[in-house]
């Protein structure tokens, strides 16, 4: 296409757009009509209006295209990944080939399966600061986008932020419980000689009362470091740690004690039982160490252990073991349990066993998992989703229809 050509297309999809912005009452389907001329218009497998929420310093989507591309529930914090980066610089950013370039590790949309080989994204720039950005992903040509692609959508998202700012743009509330424990820019960083080894980057998440959040990512992104900082087993080197509302950022080491006795149950991926001590015997002793346990018994008829009460770990599969392990921690009657990989050491069918009494534990006794593990299809059973790359949230994603245990498999 020569030039005096592709600038009279791009004219009139930019005609195309401001009809879109102007005649549209609805701001949200003005700026699903305008995303979708957008894509059309670059010959592009997906797309997505990102818009900046400026209570919680989160973005939104908006608006998504592309086939088998769901994104309506995820967020993303702003300065993170492509979309929070081009948001908090108000800076372009085209990606000829995403394989080659240095500054991308990955996008949203290899979540889904979906590779982004070449992408644009643009901010959505308001009169002071970005308040969102607009993202597109390959040709469905298989060719490179250019500077006249680039140039085409900073254009179009210049009309589409003018119209949000005219009209303004109600970013929908999501229902949730009450916070349990809040963390606020919490930041971890460890001395290795005369350098400083950065595990986490400002990390922002609420964790709420009767949900199942899963926690991804892969081998040294901050997942565990996460889990302990919650878990009063590590400290924050920088930000705040909030547990019904009181700070135990700087909480001394009787106070962590008190939280991970009264507060919290664990369940570890090596079991760690007593092994001199029956499935009762270890249950028992955990019991005898808090104000308020629950029965025992109870406890083990919770999980389906009631004729296992007498054997030893020795005596028992590797399963059985594991919900031994989730009764010692529901025993506490503890407010969030914390699962670290629960299942990687076990098959499939024990693996689904346990899973089935983690929802259980959810579902019936209204307490609030955290579970980490390296299995997505595990997340497929959770409320939230939140995944970590290189020491920050990358993304959170909410299951507004969870599957149970017998659903899931790998």
């Amino acid at each position: 296409m020569n030039e005096n050509n592709r600038e009279q297309k791009h004219n009139k999809a930019s005609w195309r757009i401001m009809s879109q912005l102007l005649e549209t009452e609805d701001i949200a389907d003005a700026l699903e009509g305008t995303l979708e001329i957008i894509v059309d218009e670059l010959g592009s497998e997906a797309g997505a209006v990102w818009i900046l929420n400026p209570k919680d310093n989160m973005l939104v989507p908006a608006c998504c295209r592309g086939s088998s591309i769901d994104i309506s529930d995820m967020t993303v914090e702003n300065g993170v990944g492509i979309e929070g980066v081009v948001t908090g610089t108000g800076k372009s950013v085209m990606i000829s080939d995403v394989e080659k370039d240095p500054r991308i590790d990955e996008s949203i949309y290899d979540e889904y399966g979906r590779k982004a080989n070449t992408m644009i994204c643009v901010p959505l720039k308001a009169m002071t600061d970005a308040i969102g950005c607009v993202l597109i992903i390959n040709r469905t040509d298989g060719r490179l986008y250019d500077k006249d692609d680039l140039e085409m959508c900073e254009k179009m998202a210049a009309l589409a932020a003018m119209t949000i700012e005219e009209k303004g743009y109600n970013i929908p509330d999501k229902e949730h419980g009450k916070v349990i424990i809040s963390l606020r820019n919490i930041t971890k960083e460890y001395k290795s000689g005369d350098e400083t080894l950065k595990v986490l980057r400002r990390i922002n998440l609420d964790i709420y009362e009767n949900e199942f959040v899963v926690v991804l990512g892969e081998s040294g992104c901050g997942k565990s470091t996460m889990m302990n900082i919650i878990g009063g087993m590590d400290k924050p080197t920088g930000g705040m740690i909030m547990v019904e509302g009181k700070d135990f950022s700087n909480a001394s080491d009787k106070e962590l004690t008190d939280y991970r006795r009264e507060y919290l149950g664990f369940i570890f991926q090596s079991y760690n039982l007593m092994p001199n001590l029956s499935a009762r015997g270890n249950v028992q002793f955990i019991a005898e160490i808090c104000k308020a346990p629950m029965n025992v018994d109870d406890a083990l008829e919770l999980v389906g252990l009631t004729s296992r009460a007498r054997n030893y770990p020795s005596q028992m599969s590797g399963g059985q073991q594991q919900r031994v392990s989730i009764a010692r921690a529901l025993v506490k009657n503890p407010k969030l349990i914390l699962a670290d990989e629960p299942t990687a050491a076990l098959d499939f069918q024990t693996g689904q066993e346990v899973l089935r009494v983690i929802g259980k534990v959810v579902k019936e006794k209204g307490t609030t998992v955290i579970m980490i593990t390296h299995n997505v299809e595990i997340a497929k059973m959770a409320d939230r989703v939140v995944r970590l790359r290189s020491g920050k949230i990358s993304s959170i994603k909410r299951n507004y229809q969870p599957l149970s245990a017998d659903e899931i498999s790998w």
